[in-house]
């Protein structure tokens, strides 16, 4: 059975960037998604992440992925790995199927397992990201595999174990290709500088009505502002004005549709001092003025 998230238009996530939906359950912590990166908000699924981990395949299109400090311009037929706790986004200039799977690794075995001591905990250890490229006759098996779980998925009658059968395949090609004695995977982001990073994002998420500066931010985590804009950079690829700058108009464009404030109290009420510089930035970003959004969206 396929699945869309289910704000589709959206990735929702808390003051920390962590992904709120549940994958699966507890009794079966897996969950299969088909998606089309181009009907989400702005385009893109906005930066987020989730302690399960992740498989993608494109079927279609041509998509950015970025992922801790690094971007890759993936095309139809690749397929890749997303590590749990790794920071993430897609972007598309177009419409983008990726059918998708995110599970936790216990699914394939308990914790303090040899199994997962030995072949889980490396992989979960060793990489962010792992890209398996359909150019690659050595990643061919690697893709047909993974297409096969999503084509469980579309059986009617329960596939749990066939499902499960094929992930430990796939996991096993993983762990074989993903050796952290090579030198063609990015390491693991600190986790040091993950926490520091999702301390400043839930600062700027809960002040942003208020007038924050540099100096606030680097203050939360004890960094001067250039280690800060640093942290911000690798990892979102944006500075700290313009994440909090975007999230204020992200804010006023849910006000805009779901009050009947006016656009100068809005603006007031999330932070911008100047209405004029507020509607450019929101045209900027909306490709239209606050009213004619406001028209547009409300039902």
């Amino acid at each position: 059975m396929k699945y869309t998230h289910e704000n589709y238009s959206k990735i929702v996530t808390d003051e920390s960037l962590r992904e709120t939906i549940p994958h699966g359950s507890e009794a079966y912590p897996f969950r299969y998604y088909l998606e089309d990166i181009w009907e989400f908000d702005f385009h893109c699924i906005d930066w987020h992440w989730h302690p399960e981990v992740e498989f993608v395949l494109i079927e279609k299109g041509t998509m950015e992925l970025l992922v801790g400090s690094e971007r890759y311009q993936l095309n139809a037929g690749t397929g890749f790995f997303i590590n749990s706790q790794v920071i993430h986004r897609f972007e598309a200039a177009d419409s983008v199927i990726i059918p998708n799977i995110v599970f936790s690794p216990v699914l394939l075995a308990p914790e303090g397992s040899l199994i997962y001591q030995n072949y889980i905990q490396p992989v979960l250890d060793a990489a962010e990201c792992v890209i398996f490229s359909a150019d690659d006759l050595g990643h061919k098996e690697f893709l047909d595999t993974l297409a096969s779980v999503f084509a469980v998925q579309e059986e009617e009658n329960g596939c749990e174990i066939k499902t499960t059968e094929l992930l430990l395949k796939l996991w096993r090609m993983l762990y074989e290709h993903t050796d952290v004695r090579r030198e063609t995977f990015s390491p693991r982001a600190a986790e040091k500088t993950q926490a520091q990073l999702q301390i400043m994002l839930q600062y700027i998420h809960k002040n942003y009505p208020c007038q924050i500066t540099l100096d606030d931010i680097a203050e939360t985590v004890s960094l001067s502002k250039s280690s800060v804009l640093n942290v911000f950079h690798k990892n979102i690829h944006t500075s700290p004005v313009d994440y909090l700058i975007n999230y204020r108009l992200k804010r006023a464009a849910k006000l805009l549709v779901t009050t009947r404030s006016s656009v100068s109290t809005i603006a007031r009420d999330t932070g911008f001092e100047n209405i004029g510089y507020f509607c450019r930035k929101f045209k900027e970003v909306f490709q239209m003025t606050p009213g004619e959004y406001r028209r547009t969206t409300m039902v």
